[in-house]
């Protein structure tokens, strides 16, 4: 096994530039008369369905492909309390987005249970229901350090199911990544909350890297096989502009599915929906499924259905974007619900985002060459921890 590094990193500050924000789009005439629930599609006829929710930019792990120690260290400075979104912007924005076709709602970070109150957000955003009557499926992404002792509140308050977030089962190999000091132990302690809270199914993801944890990847597939558990495998993505993202230590997913099934033979499973970031597959002796998600090898923009809001306000169309739209001017500035529903619409109708599918200039090539990447990535992109994976 090869000892677990970290990734070597770029000295580069994380703020987000002034230019890199832009107004939300005035409304259409054709967004005015949209019936009510109708889609609304993008310039490649992608109708919006997912809207992650960043509630704050702050995380207590220090994980090197997202937030590096070397960048957000103590003198980092997070965004102050009066520039976050409040529960109530954050509903309206919501029940906006459901009445123009959103049917999940995922809550991130930074850490989302590093925001206060979390649970009264989610009893805000429960109740949605689409134009049709149907519930919103209410989810959660988090690290679980945190989430024993708040399990059954966000349960509580309505919400559905959690992404945990777990890179190794090896306590030093996790703890180097995570680089805060916090154990495996208490991550699977906060997994085992939320499965006695009814907070399923639940996923884990693990993302890999070569030379870092790619040792893990039995050990954690042995681990949650027969748990009810779906462990879902993520390549280590190019996201933002602070974590030195090189080629060579992105590990292929067919790779991983190949160990994995040469010690469990694995059957590939129908995809279960349109936008599904996983590549899914169920073990053939019962033991549970596993899922693949390959941004870098096998991109998935095609019918990539998600909209980001971040923790201030801004809205992302895609989660390598390097420009936001305003949002918060909007709800502050007065624009009556119509009004901004309108905007709303005509900002993903002008959406075409598809980096990863640009960033191999070949197609028939399986993974793209460093120098695509690096000239793909010419423009600095947003961090993830800004806007949530």
């Amino acid at each position: 096994m090869r000892e677990a590094r970290f990734i070597p990193l770029k000295q580069e500050s994380p703020t987000v530039a002034s230019d890199a924000v832009r107004a939300l789009p005035p409304a259409s005439e054709a967004a005015h008369h949209r019936p009510n629930g109708a889609p609304v599609l993008d310039t490649l006829q992608r109708p919006l369905h997912d809207l992650r929710i960043s509630v704050t930019d702050r995380c207590n792990f220090r994980c090197g492909y997202c937030m590096p120690r070397s960048v957000f260290g103590p003198g980092h400075r997070f965004l102050p309390h009066q520039a976050l979104l409040s529960f109530e912007e954050i509903t309206r924005t919501s029940r906006l987005m459901v009445s123009m076709g959103v049917r999940k709602l995922r809550l991130t970070g930074g850490e989302p249970l590093m925001r206060k109150h979390l649970d009264q957000l989610v009893a805000m955003l429960a109740p949605l229901q689409t134009p049709d009557g149907h519930p919103v499926e209410l989810t959660l992404t988090t690290n679980a350090s945190l989430l024993a002792d708040k399990a059954a509140a966000l349960k509580a308050a309505g919400l559905h199911r959690v992404t945990v977030s777990l890179d190794a089962l090896d306590n030093t190999i996790f703890q180097r990544m995570n680089d805060a000091n916090v154990s495996v132990h208490q991550v699977l302690t906060g997994i085992e909350a939320a499965q006695r809270a009814g907070l399923g199914p639940i996923k884990v993801n693990m993302v890999v890297q070569r030379g870092v944890n790619e040792a893990q990847i039995l050990p954690m597939a042995r681990h949650f096989r027969h748990s009810g558990i779906e462990l879902r495998f993520i390549e280590y993505m190019d996201v933002g502009a602070t974590n030195g993202w090189r080629m060579d230590q992105v590990l292929p997913s067919e790779q991983v599915w190949q160990r994995i099934a040469e010690h469990h033979p694995l059957l590939e499973l129908p995809t279960a929906h349109a936008g599904e970031t996983a590549r899914r597959a169920a073990y053939e002796d019962g033991a549970g499924t596993v899922g693949f998600i390959s941004s870098v090898t096998q991109a998935f923009c095609g019918d990539c259905n998600r909209l980001r809001l971040s923790t201030d306000g801004r809205l992302y169309t895609c989660l390598f974007a390097h420009q936001g739209h305003d949002l918060r001017a909007a709800l502050r500035a007065g624009d009556d619900d119509e009004t901004l529903a309108a905007r709303l619409q005509a900002l993903w109708a002008q959406r075409r985002d598809r980096y990863s599918a640009q960033r191999s200039m070949d197609p028939d090539s399986p993974t793209p060459s460093q120098d695509q990447a690096q000239s793909a990535s010419s423009v600095r992109r947003i961090e993830m921890s800004y806007i949530g994976g």
